[in-house]
C-alpha cells in the first residue's frame, strides 16, 4: 500500500555560523543553488516575497519529466531560529501533495545545526518517498552551500528608501561601491531585474579588477539578487543577494555571497574579503549621511 500521511525527521550539522545557514536556508538566491535533488534537476524561482505572509513560486526541471511547481508559503520566521513554511507540489496541473515544514536552526559547537520536521499529505504515488529523498539530499546540499556562503551585515542610521535609492541609482552606486581606497570604472550599467553593470575596480596601486553583475532580482526597498562574474561574461565567482530591513528608522543591509567553489571561498575568506565587504558597507553609509 502506498503511503499517504508521513511525519519526516531530517536532521544536518553545518560548518558555517547560524546566521549564515539562516541566510542559506532562506534566501531565493542560495535556495536556488541547493534546493535541486540531483545535478539534473534545475530550480527557477517566480516569486519570491520571504517574510512572514509571503510566499514563493518555483518550477523544478528535469530532463524527461513533467514541470513541478512549488507553491511556498512563509507562515513563521524568526531569524536564524525556526522558520514555518506550508508547500504545495503539482504537475500537469494537478497538486500532488501539502506538506507543513518547520525548521529549527541552533549553534553546535563553532557551527550550527538545522532540524527538519515535514509533515507530508500526499495526493498522488511515491511522493513521501521523493520527499524523503529530495530533503535528504537538498539538506547535503545545503550544508555545503552554507559552507562557502559569506554574510556581512551593517546597520545604517539612514531610512531604507535613501540606502536603497543611493544602491540602485546609476549615477551613485559606482561612487561608493568597493572596499575604502578603491574606485570604479564603468562600461555599462543597468540596475534592474535582467540588467548588468559591467565596470572595474581600481585599488590604491592602480591595479584593474574586471568585475561583471547580472541582476536576477530588483525586488523593490527589499532585495537585489545577482551573479557576480569575473569580467565579461568570465567565470561565475558567486550568486550574492543584498536584503534591505527597515529598523527603527535605520536600515539593517544583510550582504550575502554563495562562492561557486570552496576553493574561491576560502580564497576570498584568506585575503579578507569580509572586512573588505564590511568596508564596502561603510562607504555606503558615508555617503547616505548615517556615517
Amino acid at each position: 500500500m502506498t503511503e499517504r500521511f508521513a511525519t519526516l525527521t531530517f536532521e544536518r550539522r553545518v560548518a558555517a555560523p547560524v546566521a549564515t545557514l539562516w541566510q542559506a536556508w532562506t534566501a531565493p538566491a542560495a535556495r536556488a543553488i541547493w534546493a535541486p535533488p540531483a545535478p539534473d534537476v534545475t530550480v527557477q524561482f517566480l516569486e519570491a516575497d520571504t517574510r512572514e505572509g509571503g510566499r514563493e513560486l518555483s518550477i523544478c526541471k528535469a530532463a524527461g519529466h513533467p514541470d513541478v511547481r512549488v507553491e511556498v508559503g512563509w507562515l513563521h520566521l524568526q531569524p536564524n531560529a525556526r522558520s514555518v513554511n506550508y508547500e504545495l507540489v503539482s504537475s500537469d496541473g494537478q497538486t500532488d501533495c501539502a506538506a507543513l515544514v518547520t525548521a529549527d536552526i541552533r549553534e553546535d559547537g563553532d557551527g550550527s545545526r538545522i532540524v527538519l520536521t515535514v509533515q507530508v499529505s500526499s495526493l498522488a504515488t511515491n511522493m513521501v518517498a521523493g520527499y524523503e529523498q529530495g530533503y535528504g539530499a537538498g539538506l547535503q546540499n545545503l550544508a555545503e552551500v552554507a559552507a562557502r556562503t559569506m554574510v556581512l551585515t551593517r546597520v545604517i542610521r539612514a531610512p531604507r528608501a535613501v540606502v536603497w535609492g543611493a544602491w540602485v541609482n546609476p549615477q551613485t552606486l559606482p561612487a561608493w561601491w568597493g572596499p575604502d581606497g578603491f574606485r570604479c570604472r564603468t562600461d555599462r550599467i543597468d540596475l534592474r531585474t535582467g540588467g548588468e553593470w559591467l565596470f572595474d575596480m581600481i585599488g590604491p596601486d592602480g591595479t584593474v579588477y574586471p568585475n561583471h553583475h547580472k541582476y536576477v532580482e530588483v525586488q523593490p526597498e527589499r532585495r537585489i539578487s545577482y551573479t557576480l562574474l569575473a569580467g565579461e561574461n568570465g567565470a561565475r565567482h558567486a550568486d550574492a543577494w543584498a536584503t534591505f530591513d527597515d529598523t527603527d528608522g535605520s536600515t539593517t543591509v544583510t550582504l550575502g555571497m554563495v562562492f561557486s567553489t570552496m576553493a574561491e571561498f576560502q580564497t576570498a575568506r584568506g585575503f579578507g574579503a569580509a572586512e573588505l565587504g564590511l568596508q564596502t558597507l561603510g562607504k555606503l553609509a558615508r555617503f547616505v549621511g548615517a556615517d
